[in-house]
């Protein structure tokens, strides 16, 4: 495992998205309480410091797992919501001395430490793509709906609030994406992942999906917020039942493994998220037929009662939108599987599989079942 210039160069990229979709909420909540739109105001930054608290949580507890660092000191940073940024820091130090330090060696012993180094610094990448998983559904997706929501409900917008929905909506896509990159540079048989054809094909039936589901969100939630609430209340519900009958084992406390499921439960109401470790076939066509259901039962409910929007929005454009972006990442997550999933070279799936063993096993290894 090499930690590269190309590694390095998305640890920083990854910081700057990350500040810039803070700097964005943190923007137009502002901009909600001058308006004296408490209650968006309210909702946007309550997204955002639930976020912060999970990630801080998770984040502590990985430090004390490992116990090579000083906990007085990593506590008292968390308690000020700076655990990810001191993980970036150590992300962007080991990071740096791999990628552009490091240099090949016949002595054994420098080509020893040299490889602690490069690992290191992939393990220090895996745990904040880890970390960005969480935030970005916990944060990011929920922030995009109740934006585009507000947008699409009201008579007035802002500059503040269409820079909210981009930046959320690229923190995602890169999130999602950077996740898979860690995830193959962390475990073996990941080179298939790492062709550009593959990124691609995969990003796109990330980004199809997810558009089509928040819109389709947003559409019913413009017919009722109860009915949204109770339905995004199922899916949850049906997320944690099955990731507690996979018997997860991610954390080593039951309070942490508790919270794990409960944030995996949330991860499945927007996007499908394997932690069984095996083929994945039937409960990924499971997953997405019932998307594909509600969805489509959601676009007939708008039809008829299409009275309910009052011309807020155009109508036939989001449910055309929502449609086409559905098949289309249906289409391009059949394409993915078909020809660029690594379980054409071995039996790993999408998120994770059983791995050859290993004389130490990274944390990424581990945030599913094995």
């Amino acid at each position: 495992m090499r930690f590269t210039k190309q590694n390095f160069a998305t640890v920083v990229l990854g910081i700057v998205t990350y500040i810039a979709d803070i700097g964005a909420d943190i923007w137009v909540a502002r901009n909600y309480f001058y308006k004296e739109l408490y209650l968006w105001c309210s909702l946007t930054l309550i997204i955002v410091l639930l976020s912060s608290f999970v990630i801080q949580f998770f984040s502590y507890t990985w430090f004390k797992e490992d116990n090579d660092v000083k906990l007085n000191r990593i506590c008292l940073l968390h308690f000020f919501h700076g655990g990810i940024f001191t993980r970036y820091w150590f992300a962007l130090k080991y990071g740096y001395q791999a990628a552009f330090k490091q240099i090949s060696s016949e002595n054994q012993l420098i080509d020893d430490i040299s490889s602690i180094v490069h690992k290191t610094a992939i393990d220090a990448m895996a745990d904040i793509s880890m970390l960005r998983l969480f935030k970005t559904f916990l944060e990011s997706t929920p922030q995009l709906i109740l934006q585009v929501y507000i947008l699409m409900t009201s008579n007035n917008s802002a500059i503040s609030q269409y820079i909210s929905i981009a930046v959320s909506f690229i923190s995602v896509i890169c999130s999602t994406v950077d996740y898979q990159i860690a995830l193959r540079k962390s475990l073996p048989n990941k080179a298939k992942f790492m062709k550009i054809s593959s990124k691609i094909t995969y990003l796109l039936y990330k980004l199809f999906t997810l558009t089509s589901w928040i819109l389709s969100i947003v559409l019913i939630m413009v017919l009722s917020t109860k009915i949204t609430f109770i339905l995004l209340v199922l899916f949850w519900f049906g997320g944690i039942c099955w990731t507690l009958k996979q018997h997860t084992e991610f954390c080593k406390s039951t309070t942490a493994e508790f919270v794990y499921r409960t944030m995996v439960g949330i991860i499945l109401i927007f996007t499908f998220f394997n932690i069984k470790g095996e083929n994945t076939k039937v409960p990924l066509s499971v997953y997405y037929g019932i998307r594909a259901l509600t969805t489509s039962a959601i676009l007939c409910a708008c039809i008829f009662w299409k009275s309910q929007f009052n011309g807020k929005i155009n109508q036939l454009s989001v449910i055309t939108t929502v449609a086409l972006t559905l098949v289309s990442g249906i289409c391009f997550l059949l394409v993915y599987y078909r020809f660029f999933h690594p379980r054409n070279q071995c039996t790993q799936d999408v998120v994770d599989g059983p791995e050859p063993e290993r004389e130490e096993v990274c944390r990424i290894s581990r945030f599913i079942m094995q």
